[in-house]
């Protein structure tokens, strides 16, 4: 047995390219997948309240269980660009005594739904149905999540102002704890979700019993023969992205009112011009938002294809 075997170096040259693209597809297919869906979200939140069903759900909980908790009077709801979507917390210490935040679509925790639904879906041999109770399930978790968040950041602004009472900016502990939730302590909280899924759902060996038999059934690859029609398609729709782009990147004006849109959802602030700038940014990104919705399904469907098993293989 050991004579028959090959030298790792003559295994790795034996590999064909077919079979190294397998290899990385297999490796790769969830980090294109979370790129893919990063790039479709940005641009489908891109105009102005989006998602303002679930903001305004969020907010109204929000209002209510910081109502029972803090005490009567801790926050007030109202509305904010055609949305029930202002809470503003309210304490004698505060600046002015009260802090106006805004539900912004980044808030609402669908860009978190998104990606462990992503994490989920991509993992395969586990079945469909499984999966798709077990997104569900993990959305309803980041959902409740969220509200937490929201919760939280009442008590930490009244501990700094209690002790830099009316003083701008005397909320800064709740501006540092959303900056780290927002950058880092969403993601860390969805990986471990998806680890302890993949555990809890066997999905190892899910997934090697569904590859033993995955030879005989139809399935989505990636196109192997591209015809001169293919290459024409995949072009447009590179062009179409690119276009989308360039059509935002390259103006100063829609990149000056997006800096201060950014930083608006960031400290959830509404002041004037933080109107006037989600406004300006919402016109300039319309066009590029359907440049790009088109390019990206042309560049899905240009480049995958059924894979049909031959009838001799069945």
């Amino acid at each position: 047995m050991a004579e028959d075997s090959k030298p790792l170096i003559e295994e790795v040259e034996d590999l064909s390219w077919g079979e190294f693209g397998t290899l990385a597809r297999g490796y790769l297919r969830i980090p294109l997948a979370l790129i893919i869906v990063e790039m479709f979200y940005w641009f489908i939140t891109q105009p102005t309240n989006t998602l303002g069903i679930i903001q305004e759900s969020e907010a109204w909980i929000w209002y209510q269980l910081t109502e029972l908790i803090y005490g009567p009077g801790a926050a007030t709801l109202s509305e904010y660009n055609g949305w029930t979507t202002l809470v503003t917390l309210q304490h004698p210490d505060f600046y002015y005594d009260h802090i106006r935040l805004y539900v912004s679509d980044e808030c609402a925790g669908v860009h978190e739904m998104i990606f462990i639904t992503v994490l989920i879906m991509m993992t395969t041999g586990v079945p469909q149905r499984l999966r798709i109770k077990s997104a569900l399930v993990a959305c309803g978790i980041v959902y409740v999540l969220n509200i937490i968040r929201l919760l939280i950041l009442y008590p930490l602004a009244v501990s700094g102002c209690n002790e830099y009472p009316n003083l701008q900016y005397c909320e800064q502990p709740m501006h540092d704890f959303h900056s780290f939730v927002y950058q880092w302590g969403f993601l860390i909280i969805l990986v471990l979700m998806w680890l302890a899924w993949f555990k809890w759902v066997n999905a190892g060996d899910l997934i090697r019993k569904e590859q033993a038999k995955s030879q005989s059934q139809w399935k989505f690859i990636y196109r192997k023969n591209w015809e001169n029609i293919h290459k024409a398609a995949l072009a447009i729709s590179v062009l179409l992205v690119l276009g989308a782009f360039a059509n935002v990147l390259l103006d100063a004006d829609a990149m000056a009112a997006r800096e201060t849109v950014e930083m608006c959802d960031f400290y959830s602030s509404i002041a004037g011009d933080c109107g006037e700038a989600r406004d300006a940014w919402s016109q300039e990104i319309q066009s590029s938002w359907s440049l790009a919705t088109l390019g990206m399904l042309g560049f899905a469907c240009t480049i995958i294809a059924i894979d049909k098993p031959n009838d001799e293989e069945e």
